[in-house]
């Protein structure tokens, strides 16, 4: 199985602009090969871990690859798919957004060693020297207007306005291919299908201006079994930066996916063989409630973000929250896992006694259920039941002096900090 039938197999194209060639070139030699991500925020998102893991697959594959962030097209906007203008950030806050978001890419890729080794470029290199004047004459001439409101992205927005600026997106994609392959014979661009526009902007800029073809291949958006958007939780992105979205919330992400998305994700987002893949399904299919396919998804998907020692912590935190062993468990790791329960500051006036507090920190609504909760022994504090009325929370409730847990009945956790 050559890389293409691979990438294939495991869901990772979704369109190309010439299969056929394009196998034959990826076969033949090796291909230089770019993607690329605008700094539209301080960091990546699961929406961008798919053409990075294709570009790792080529990379493995021998081939070499480009990682482009957008310095200069970050400052302008993607139109594509979008329903309003993108509000423009400052020249800082982009340049600020390139430096972490090339640090994420180069967790994936391999910058240090072989023939083949990633090569970061920032296409703000070369736009932020070229004049208008000379762009208008030496780019824009080969784009008819026609042939630009054709495009899907733009098409949609039309209708409801679009300005030039994002208008000419397109042309600057276009020309970031034509100036990668110029400078380092890149024949072949990688990107989400919303960028297939974009894309073959410079497939047509390669061809008009320098008589040479050029490859474009999409990766699908990726869509749960219900036709929804997949990389949401909870309405939220799921980030690839540590501190927006923690290791821990990453491996509840992947460990809840439903049943019947569970082997396909791990065709798309691991590095585990398909006959690997193949005997996690059987073994999952066989007794689907022990969720084996989440839990090695999980693993693979935080680990490979992540690293081991992340998903270690992950993994533990889990497991002792299951168990209600809070005390096993420190206050980095239970901020990690308790994220996005209730919190409440306690203030150096607040009555600690076990009743007053449940109804301050609004765990419980009364003050007479709150002593029905202590009495039937739903009360929990770090994971020990408490049913003494007279119980005072002191120093010694404290974990790491930072906070206290409470739990009401099985599930409803809180957190006191301090």
């Amino acid at each position: 199985m050559n890389i293409f039938e691979e990438l294939k197999a495991r869901g990772l194209v979704f369109q190309t602009t010439d299969e056929e060639a394009l196998v034959k070139a990826l076969t033949e030699g090796q291909v230089s090969y770019y993607s690329g991500y605008d700094p539209t925020a301080d960091s990546l998102h699961l929406g961008h871990l798919v053409p990075i893991l294709v570009c790792r697959h080529l990379q493995l594959a021998g081939h070499k690859p480009y990682a482009l962030v957008g310095g200069a097209t970050g400052l302008i906007g993607d139109p594509s798919f979008k329903d309003a203008e993108r509000s423009l950030q400052t020249k800082e806050t982009v340049e600020g957004w390139v430096t972490k978001i090339q640090g994420q890419l180069s967790r994936f890729l391999n910058f240090e060693n072989g023939d083949n080794k990633a090569e970061m470029v920032n296409n703000y290199d070369w736009f932020g020297t070229i004049s208008f004047i000379d762009f208008l004459r030496d780019v824009g001439k080969y784009f008819t207007v026609n042939y630009m409101m054709s495009k899907d992205s733009v098409k949609k927005r039309i209708e409801t306005g679009i300005s030039y600026t994002e208008f000419a997106y397109q042309i600057m994609q276009g020309y970031d291919f034509y100036e990668l392959n110029r400078t380092h014979n890149v024949t072949l661009q990688i990107g989400g299908s919303d960028q297939w526009g974009n894309m073959t902007a410079g497939t047509e800029l390669l061809r008009r201006k320098a008589d040479k073809t050029g490859h474009v291949m999409t990766v699908p958006l990726i869509t749960d079994s219900t036709g929804k958007k997949f990389g949401k939780s909870e309405g939220n992105a799921v980030w690839l930066d540590a501190d927006k979205t923690s290791p821990y919330e990453m491996y509840q992400f992947w460990l809840n996916v439903m049943d019947d998305d569970a082997v396909r994700f791990l065709k798309i987002f691991t590095f585990l063989s398909l006959d690997e893949i193949a005997e996690i399904e059987e073994q999952f299919n066989a007794a689907r409630h022990e969720r084996l396919a989440q839990k090695i998804l999980a693993k693979e998907v935080v680990t490979l973000v992540h690293g081991e020692e992340a998903y270690k912590q992950a993994l533990n935190i889990t497991e002792q929250l299951f168990a209600g062993n809070i005390k096993n468990l420190s206050a980095k790791e239970l901020k990690q896992g308790l994220s996005n329960v209730p919190n409440y500051a306690v203030q150096a006036d607040d009555n600690l006694n076990i009743v007053d507090i449940l109804v301050t920190a609004g765990i419980s609504p009364s003050k007479r259920q709150a002593r029905e909760d202590v009495q039937n022994g739903a009360i929990y504090i770090n994971g020990e039941r408490v049913q003494d009325l007279d119980y005072s929370l002191s120093d010694s409730d404290k974990i790491d002096n930072e906070l206290t847990v409470i739990r009401r009945g099985k599930k409803k956790y809180s957190v006191l900090t301090y």
